[in-house]
């Protein structure tokens, strides 16, 4: 198989530089698309024909207009096409690339997209920093690899255009995963509902360059959400007892949550993440602001935090007579990836130059949404899998030094490649 490691290496370089955040990926499609429109595809659905349509299910973590409009005018500014840019406005980022090659199965590879709101390291001992493509929208960064992701999805494209593959080729490039709100409305859009087979793919995630876990699970199902406490002001000093403290009942609140009973069928996670209120340290605040989550090892277990966490902030808020209003900002269910597909991924990476350390299983004690297009697949009778692809990395993933050996690229482009053209042989 040949792989051209030196346009995977400038492609994802380009994109390191320029990170944009959830549903503000409109640099990374547009040059994406920009990509894809010079292969020799079947069929390529942009923005909104890659996405259920906003308006029946509105998209969760949508920033405001004003944020959006201001990476708009970056993307146009770094030479995205204006016109592509206005379209993928309002939550629909993203782009699937279809390739038909004969009879066979459809096969579907999930890459994700968008970067994280961190302020990159400018150390000369970080790569892109000392290589000039370290970010240039500063205070934003690509510190989980889904630079390295888009890369590999055009990676693939390219080698199943020139297999052996017979069948039909989806590679799905997924925007929001950060806020873990994407996945749902890319596997609601109908390009799944005939998959039979779907991989998706993580680089890192703590294995080192060379080694590939063949199926990841151990997927934890999550919720964000956002509460808005609503009291009345009041001086402080001179009537205390006139107002109703926002920031009082969100204290009770953000306590009452960690309290919540853990449960016995499985681990469970919660997290206030997110706090503010007020205006002086002389009034009783009117206002306060917390966002959080909540997980759990089973899409179950997290409906149950979902609904103990609502209910004592509830409690909480009545306690101190304040209104609470919360709101799902974003979620993931659970998922296990098929063991028959790990087997294929294993099978191939054994015969793949620089695979030195092959593991069946892993669990990612994390949260993902492509959970989302996993168990869209799964329940329509097809199969998934979730690929882990080492990379060394210096910084751990969510860190100004994050960085990914650009040979684990030709890796995993190869591995992904060869299992999806195995799998078109399959009797």
């Amino acid at each position: 198989m040949n792989v051209d490691a030196d346009a995977l290496t400038e492609f994802r370089r380009d994109l390191h530089r320029h990170p944009e955040p959830a549903w503000c990926e409109f640099y990374t499609t547009a040059r994406i698309v920009e990509e894809l429109r010079a292969r020799d595809l079947d069929e390529l659905h942009v923005g909104p024909d890659a996405l259920e349509d906003a308006d029946d299910e509105p998209r969760m973590s949508l920033p405001e207009q004003a944020t959006r409009d201001e990476w708009k005018e970056r993307a146009v500014d770094a030479g995205a096409d204006a016109d592509l840019v206005d379209r993928l406005d309002g939550g629909n980022t993203g782009a699937v690339a279809v390739v038909e090659q004969g009879e066979g199965p459809t096969v579907g590879l999930r890459v994700d997209i968008d970067g994280l709101p961190i302020l990159e390291s400018d150390e000369e001992d970080h790569v892109p920093a000392a290589e000039g493509f370290r970010s240039e929208n500063e205070g934003y960064m690509h510190a989980c690899g889904h630079d390295a992701h888009a890369t590999l999805g055009l990676g693939v494209v390219d080698a199943v255009l020139d297999s052996d593959f017979s069948g039909t080729l989806k590679v799905f490039f997924q925007p929001a995963e950060e806020r873990i709100a994407g996945g749902g409305p890319m596997a609601r859009s109908g390009h799944l509902d005939d998959v039979d087979s779907l991989y998706a793919v993580h680089i890192g995630l703590d294995h080192p360059t060379g080694e590939i876990v063949a199926g990841v699970g151990g997927f934890l199902a999550a919720s964000g959400f956002k509460v808005e406490f609503t009291g009345a002001s009041a001086h402080a000093g001179a009537h205390p007892e006139e107002g109703d403290n926002a920031i009082q009942a969100m204290a009770e609140a953000i306590t009452s949550i960690y309290a919540v009973p853990r449960h016995a069928d499985g681990p469970t996670r919660v997290n206030a993440g997110v706090v503010d209120g007020g205006t002086a340290s002389n009034i009783i605040a009117e206002q306060a602001r917390m966002e959080g989550e909540v997980r759990g090892q089973s899409t179950e277990l997290m409906e149950y935090m979902w609904e103990e966490t609502g209910r004592v902030i509830d409690a909480a808020a009545d306690m101190h007579d304040v209104d609470a209003e919360r709101t799902r900002n974003s979620r993931a269910p659970s998922a296990e990836s098929d063991a028959a597909l790990a087997a294929v991924v294993a099978d191939v990476a054994d015969g793949v130059a620089g695979v030195d350390s092959i593991m069946d299983h892993d669990d990612l004690g994390g949260s993902e949404d492509a959970t989302y297009l996993m168990n869209r697949v799964q329940e329509q009778g097809g199969r998934a899998c979730y690929v882990g692809l080492g990379t060394d990395h210096p910084g751990g993933h969510h860190t100004p030094t994050f960085d990914v050996d650009e040979e684990s690229l030709r890796i995993g482009v190869e591995t992904l490649a060869g299992a999806i053209e195995a799998l078109s042989n399959e009797e």
